[in-house]
C-alpha cells in the first residue's frame, strides 16, 4: 500500500474559521473541541470580533477569512466551517476559494429541514441578532425563499452584553437558558405552525437538548451539521 502525502497533518476531518472572542464556550459549542468525537483544527482570525462581523458587516474581514480557509486546507482538513452563523454572508466566496466542502452557517440546513416538514409547517430560526440579519445573509445560505420565522437574541441583556458586545467574559448559564427559552417560547406563540428549530448562533448549541425536551421539536444547529459533514468527508462505516 502506498500512502500519498502533500499535507502537514492528517486525520482531521474538520477545520473551523474562528472569530476572536473570549467568553465561555460550553459543551456543544463549535469552539468546545470536546463536543466532537473526531479531531478539529481551529484557525483564529485575529481582530475578527462578533461585532465586526454581525453589526458592522466589515468587508475587510473577507480576505482574512479566505486566507484562513486556504490555510486550513493546506493543513489537510477535509471540510471547513466557521464559528458564527453570520458567516453565511461569505459562504460562496469562501467555498470558491478552496477545493474542500465549506459550510459556514447552520442556516444551510434550512432547506433540508423545510422539505422534511412539508408545505404546512415553517422552520423557526433563532439568530444572534435578527435586526442585523439581512437578505444578503439569507441569499448566502440559499434560504431567501424558504418558509421561515425568525427570532433574535439581541434584546436579551446578558446575551447582548457578553456575546454581542463583549463587555465581559462571564456567563450565568441559568440566565442564558431563561433568555433563550423566553425567545423561543414567544416565537412559537407568534408562529404556532413551526415544525422544527434551527439555531443560527453557535452560542446557543449547548441548549439544543434542553430546547428539544421543553418544546418537543427537532432542533438543528451547527454542531449537528458538523457531525453529519464529518461522517461524510471521512467515511469509515457503510
Amino acid at each position: 500500500m502506498i500512502l500519498q502525502g502533500g499535507f502537514n497533518t492528517y486525520g482531521i476531518p474538520l477545520g473551523v474559521i474562528s472569530l476572536e472572542s473570549f467568553f465561555p464556550k460550553p459543551e456543544g459549542h463549535i469552539k468546545y473541541a470536546a463536543s466532537f468525537d473526531f479531531p478539529v483544527l481551529y484557525h483564529t482570525v485575529r481582530g475578527a470580533t462578533v461585532d465586526r462581523l454581525i453589526r458592522e458587516r466589515d468587508p475587510a474581514l473577507l480576505a482574512p477569512f479566505i486566507d484562513a480557509a486556504r490555510q486550513l486546507e493546506r493543513e489537510g482538513v477535509r471540510a471547513i466551517t466557521g464559528s458564527c452563523g453570520f458567516l453565511a454572508l461569505h459562504q460562496m466566496r469562501i467555498a470558491d476559494a478552496v477545493s474542500v466542502p465549506v459550510f459556514m452557517s447552520s442556516l444551510l440546513q434550512v432547506p433540508l429541514v423545510s422539505r422534511m416538514l412539508g408545505s404546512h409547517k415553517k422552520v423557526g430560526v433563532v439568530v444572534a441578532n435578527s435586526e442585523a440579519l439581512s437578505p444578503d445573509h439569507l441569499r448566502g445560505a440559499g434560504i431567501a425563499d424558504e418558509p421561515i420565522a425568525i427570532a433574535g437574541m439581541q434584546l436579551q441583556p446578558q446575551f447582548a452584553d457578553v456575546i454581542l458586545h463583549g463587555k465581559r467574559n462571564d456567563l450565568d448559564m441559568d440566565v442564558f437558558s431563561a433568555e433563550l427559552g423566553g425567545v423561543v417560547e414567544r416565537l412559537l406563540a407568534d408562529t404556532p405552525d413551526i415544525g422544527a428549530l434551527v439555531l443560527e448562533c453557535t452560542d446557543l448549541s449547548h441548549f439544543a437538548p434542553e430546547l428539544h425536551r421543553r418544546f418537543g421539536l427537532p432542533v438543528f444547529d451547527l454542531t449537528s451539521l458538523t457531525r453529519m459533514i464529518a461522517a461524510t468527508v471521512q467515511r469509515t462505516r457503510a
